[in-house]
């Protein structure tokens, strides 16, 4: 009697995962679609760039202290050599410190594009929700992101239900 009860919790708690809907987006497709997407990625290239041209000023001034140290090393002392190299070693810590704090993990760049682009997921997250619970499903995965998905059955693949969600789907599209 024990086994039998055993197996019939065993038998419900097992059915109602084969009855468990699930499917995928592609939210870096869906972001390409938005148009303030293009925006928000055009605000990121020109903080980055204005970054990386503080950079290469940053390098440069470096080998121009370089240079100089070259050019006029006949000239110094051996401890007004040392200083200056000492300083150039300051300015190169200080630039690579820089480089760290914006483009590194988590940098300043980092933070800016999580910053802008935050509204923009919110809104592709809440039409997912909306999609998911429309299409009763369990679980939505999402495939651009750190999920591998070795394969994927196109039945299962819910975006252009989100695009449609968020008003950027394809009127033409029949196959849903």
């Amino acid at each position: 009697m024990k086994n039998v009860c055993v197996f019939i919790l065993a038998l419900f708690s097992i059915v109602p995962l084969y009855g468990q809907k699930f499917g995928y987006v592609d939210t870096n497709y869906i972001l390409n679609q938005l148009p303030e997407y293009r925006e928000v990625q055009s605000e990121i290239d020109k903080l980055s760039l204005g970054w990386q041209e503080e950079i290469i000023g940053m390098s440069k001034e470096i080998d121009e202290m370089y240079s100089e140290l070259k050019a006029e090393e006949v000239l110094l002392t051996d401890d007004m050599k040392e200083e200056r190299l000492v300083e150039i070693k300051e300015k190169e810590v200080a630039l690579k410190e820089y480089q760290k704090k914006v483009f590194g993990f988590e940098g300043l760049l980092f933070l800016k594009q999580q910053e802008l682009l935050k509204p923009l997921l919110d809104k592709i997250f809440d039409a997912i929700e909306i999609v998911s619970k429309e299409q009763q499903l369990a679980v939505m995965f999402d495939k651009s992101r750190d999920l591998v998905m070795v394969y994927t059955d196109p039945r299962h693949d819910y975006t252009d239900f989100v695009l449609d969600e968020l008003g950027l789907g394809d009127p033409s599209d029949t196959i849903k």
